[in-house]
């Protein structure tokens, strides 16, 4: 097996190339679906519960087998296990694209999802070991990041026009030939690696994990979707948090346990763990008012609020790159808060925005949340990587995997409530208009935009416009309370992350350093015992 630290320059950067493009995937796939609505309503005509398992299986396998696959990763290696995820991802796909029923279609979501689990912890610990010198490191990890926060919003732009001219399934198909490339460039220039005394799988903590896991965001999904007084809402978030803890106290007692709960005591890696759970936690919330807003506020087509979304993941591009540049110049505490509180002044930014106001006003505040999220996820992820020894990184990169995916889903059961209270106490419609309007209008502003049409012209306009005005205070509800909890959130964090140095030496090649001068200092002080030996001066004590 080639050791990684003795890797090329070209090879380097290829590898983080490969796992770029992974990750890419998986951003758009995760949000493309949701314009293949419509068409899959048409040619299906899923029942209600059916749709809600088309949006909702790839995440929850994706989200309930994420630690599961770190681990296995960690014992198996790293690239087989990438080379085996893209080519589940790319045969899941490809079934997805055909699928010839609802039920069919559910089943290979959540195949996608299985497949999507082994790629996201693999491709963070492949660049971990690939880039060993830290200044490389945080380099490639601020690309990455910033490659992550991009394929989120790329999802209307690739689906728009494959909708435009193709079937449903195209969004789905596309994945194969990018996958196709992934696994030939991947088979050859990804290099394995592996913890090389891994220990058995503690199989008692997978069901732990899985279904802890799967339980909250189903609880969280369900509370945002129909509202917090359902049953199943309280049993599955009182079985997700049972489950979670006994999980927790399993890893702490066990052998061998798939995540090593002492790296939650480093305050590097809790600190990034922290930042990157916080920023998703606000982003995800606003990300989908954003869509909503350009889409039945200002009537954008899918694929025009695809573009119009793309100054956010811009300004993430921009400063993915630039990480070490502020982690030098401030710190890697303060560099981090920085993109916490630009996030946070984009979040007051958006009060700005109004039904009609110009479109640079919101592009504005889009890049500069970009700027922000840009530094969050390039810095927190190379602190994250960089606390966790490279035996044990896939484990850590699935902690942050899910830590990610509960914090989105969070954010959308809290702030999405929020936008859809405020939205409804908002709404006053107009005189005259029909109870089963008034109704639909009341559901969300989906319905009303759908329902004023079939109203009497000037009725309809009406509706339309309080319909408007009501989201876009929603909206900025949703927006400042997002901004009020970044700002408070930003406090702890750099709190947390004070004292963690700028530079942050690869863990394995710091032990190796501090065994190779503790063997030194042995043996000179075997060499030195003798007549003049209580004439040197006593030796000090090895770092580390």
């Amino acid at each position: 097996m080639t050791s990684s630290g003795n890797l090329s320059a070209a090879r380097k950067w290829a590898t983080l190339a490969i796992c770029c493009v992974a990750s890419l995937v998986l951003g758009i796939d995760n949000t493309v679906v949701n314009l293949a609505f419509p068409h899959l309503v048409r040619d299906m005509d899923p029942s209600s519960t059916q749709l809600l398992w088309i949006a909702d299986a790839y995440g929850f396998a994706l989200g309930g087998l994420v630690i599961v696959m770190g681990s296995l990763g960690d014992r198996f290696g790293r690239k087989r296990l990438l080379l085996l995820g893209g080519a589940g991802f790319a045969l899941a796909s490809a079934v997805t694209a055909e699928a010839p029923s609802a039920s069919w279609l559910i089943a290979a979501r959540a195949l996608q999802g299985v497949a999507g689990a082994t790629l996201m912890p693999s491709t963070l610990s492949l660049v971990r070991n690939a880039f060993t010198d830290p200044k490389e490191r945080s380099l490639a990890m601020g690309i990455s990041g910033g490659v992550a926060a991009g394929g989120f919003a790329l999802g209307p732009v690739v689906g728009g026009p494959l909708l435009d001219h193709f079937w449903w399934g195209s969004v789905f198909l596309i994945n194969v030939p990018v996958m196709a490339l992934v696994l030939v460039a991947g088979s050859v220039l990804l290099v394995e690696s592996r913890n090389p005394n891994p220990g058995p799988i503690d199989w008692r903590s997978v069901p732990l994990s899985c279904l802890g896991v799967v339980a909250t965001v189903y609880a969280l999904k369900t509370a945002a979707r129909d509202g917090v007084d359902r049953p199943d809402v309280w049993v599955c978030a009182g079985l997700g948090v049972a489950l979670l803890v006994g999980f927790v106290l399993r890893q702490r007692r066990a052998a061998h346990p798939l995540v090593d709960i002492a790296l939650l005591r480093s305050r590097g890696f809790s600190g990034a763990i922290a930042a990157n759970t916080l920023s998703i936690f606000a982003l995800a919330a606003q990300s989908l008012a954003a869509s909503l807003y350009f889409q039945d506020v200002r009537g954008y087509s899918p694929m025009g609020t695809g573009f119009a979304l793309l100054l956010g993941p811009l300004g993430a591009m921009v400063t993915g790159p630039l990480c070490p540049v502020a982690v030098k110049a401030l710190g890697r505490a303060r560099a981090v808060g920085l993109g916490l509180v630009l996030m946070a002044l984009s979040c007051f930014g958006y009060l700005l925005v109004g039904v009609a106001s110009d479109y640079w006003v919101m592009g504005a505040v889009m890049f500069v949340s970009g700027l922000g999220i840009g530094l969050v996820f390039g810095i927190a992820g190379d602190t994250m990587l960089a606390s966790a020894p490279k035996e044990r990184v896939g484990a850590a990169s699935a902690v942050e995997s899910t830590a990610t995916e509960l914090g989105g889903a969070l954010g959308i059961a809290l702030l999405g409530s929020l936008l859809t209270a405020v939205y409804r106490h908002q709404l006053t419609p107009p005189a005259g208009t029909p109870a089963q309007a008034v109704a639909a209008a009341h559901e969300s502003i989906g319905g009303a935009v759908a329902v004023a049409p079939t109203l009497p012209a000037r009725l309809g306009h009406a509706l339309d416009a309080a319909a408007q005005q009501a989201f876009v205070d929603g909206f900025h509800g949703v927006v400042a309370a997002g901004g009020v909890a970044l700002l408070l959130g930003a406090g702890l964090v750099v709190r947390r992350l004070r004292g963690v140095p700028a530079v942050m030496a690869d863990q394995d090649a710091e032990r190796q350093e501090t065994g190779t001068r503790q063997a030194v200092g042995r043996h000179a002080a075997r060499r030195d015992v003798g007549p003049d030996a209580a004439q040197q001066p006593a030796a000090p004590a090895p770092l580390g």
